[in-house]
């Protein structure tokens, strides 16, 4: 979990990085464009009208270019040059250390413009040809040191990375109590599962809020309580089914017993215990088959499906279970529809029929009925086994289905019952 808070946080303070990183350049370097464009329309203009106003002296010279610049106002500018075309200055006012490289680059007949942003302050020169395009006599140069805008643009920057730094360390401290506190409750979740994993299938996990980790936290608890039902059910199968295979191979053993310790055994008593001894050993085949029927449902291992006649299927039902009806004194009856094809496997269907009507024989009454119907639609079957029986109890009815289930456990044992008939159902 260290490991997913480090990420975790590494992975905020890249996102924050590149957040206070724009911060910190975009406006500073929006404000320096819009003031680039300010200066460079205002500077151009103004060296534009001096290089308009000195064009006409022709030679320029020194004096009229010095009575013509003390005409314009040009107290906003730190430095003023004027050449002639051979580089000699004609006209410099100021004290401003400056390159005079624009100002011989603007005698080849180009207007320049260049600002720095440096130490503070913007350093500024526009630089223009003097005369005609056929005939160039000078350039003249404005400088500019804004000293005051330069000052305005560095408190900017210096409150920005304040604000940047109070923000990043706000977002640190908020990513760590985030991660903390939902790391916190992924390692409760996990504890949850091992206590879980060791067997602990009553633990329920503790729930609050509302957000995704909670319903992690539900589904877990649903889960565990799945496994616990899951668990109780295969302890009480294993139970029940030891129970079951128990009985009779415990009567096989005594019969056995009371066959080989016997030395004046007659035949026919022998004869009696070897048919009861087969009779358990049907008992205990049968059981069996059942079991391993159920293993087979339950791991979904189905048969090959082929067309299955429902009313031929359920016919050799009846006729199977015809002596038990008989012998019960439960007459059988038949309403069954020609047409009734499904796609399953015979033996499956079978043994759905014949465990459902053997109930339905077993736990009748005297001179009672049991009706089978069958009728189709177009696209399912209808099997319906209805009897005049006993009937369940409402309180059993969801408990039918389950494994060595049985609503009355005496007359269940007493008819050869094994409570697994109508799981396989």
């Amino acid at each position: 979990m260290k490991s997913l808070q480090s990420r975790f946080i590494v992975f905020i303070v890249a996102i924050l990085a590149v957040l206070l990183l724009l911060l910190n350049t975009y406006p500073i370097t929006s404000s320096r464009d819009t003031l680039f464009e300010d200066k460079f329309s205002a500077m151009s203009r103004q060296v534009s009208l001096l290089s308009a106003s000195l064009s006409p002296f022709d030679p320029l010279t020194p004096e009229s270019a010095t009575r013509l610049l003390r005409l314009i106002d040009l107290e906003n500018y730190d430095r003023v040059v004027v050449i002639d075309a051979e580089g000699r200055v004609l006209y410099d006012r100021g004290d401003l250390s400056v390159d005079f490289a624009p100002l011989f680059r603007a005698l080849e007949g180009k207007l320049l413009f260049r600002s720095d942003f440096r130490n503070a302050s913007f350093l500024s020169v526009a630089a223009a040809p003097i005369g005609s395009e056929h005939k160039i006599s000078g350039a003249v140069a404005i400088y500019e040191d804004d000293v005051e805008r330069g000052g305005v643009i560095v408190a900017i920057q210096r409150r920005i990375t304040v604000i940047s730094f109070i923000i990043g360390a706000l977002a640190v401290l908020l990513a760590l109590f985030f991660s903390w506190t939902v790391l916190r409750r992924v390692d409760a979740l996990a504890e949850s599962m091992h206590l879980v994993a060791g067997g602990n299938y009553h633990y329920r996990h503790s729930i609050s809020g509302h957000d995704e980790i909670t319903r992690l936290g539900e589904e877990f608890n649903i889960l565990t309580e799945t496994v616990e039902q899951n668990e109780a059910r295969l302890r009480r199968f294993v139970s029940d089914a030891s129970h079951e295979l128990k009985t009779p191979l415990a009567s096989i053993l005594l019969l056995s017993d009371s066959i080989l310790h016997s030395e004046e055994i007659d035949r026919e008593t022998a004869m009696d215990f070897v048919a009861d001894i087969a009779s358990e050993s049907h008992r205990l085949q049968r059981i069996t088959e059942k079991l391993l029927d159920l293993s087979r449902l339950d791991d979904n291992i189905m048969r090959v499906a082929e067309p299955v006649d429902l009313r031929q299927t359920t016919l050799d039902v009846i006729a199977s279970l015809s002596p038990l009806a008989l012998a019960k004194n439960v007459s059988l009856q038949s309403h069954l529809s020609d047409g009734c094809v499904v796609m399953a496997d015979r033996e499956d269907m079978e043994n759905i029929i014949f465990n459902l009507t053997e109930n339905a024989i077993k736990y009748n009454v005297p001179r009672g009925r049991v009706i089978l119907s069958l009728s189709s639609s177009s696209d399912s079957v209808t099997l319906r086994v209805e009897d005049s029986g006993i009937g369940i109890p409402d309180e059993d009815i969801p408990q039918i289905f389950n494994r060595f289930y049985r609503v009355d456990k005496a007359r269940s044992r007493a008819s050869g019952g094994s409570g697994l008939g109508l799981s396989i159902v």
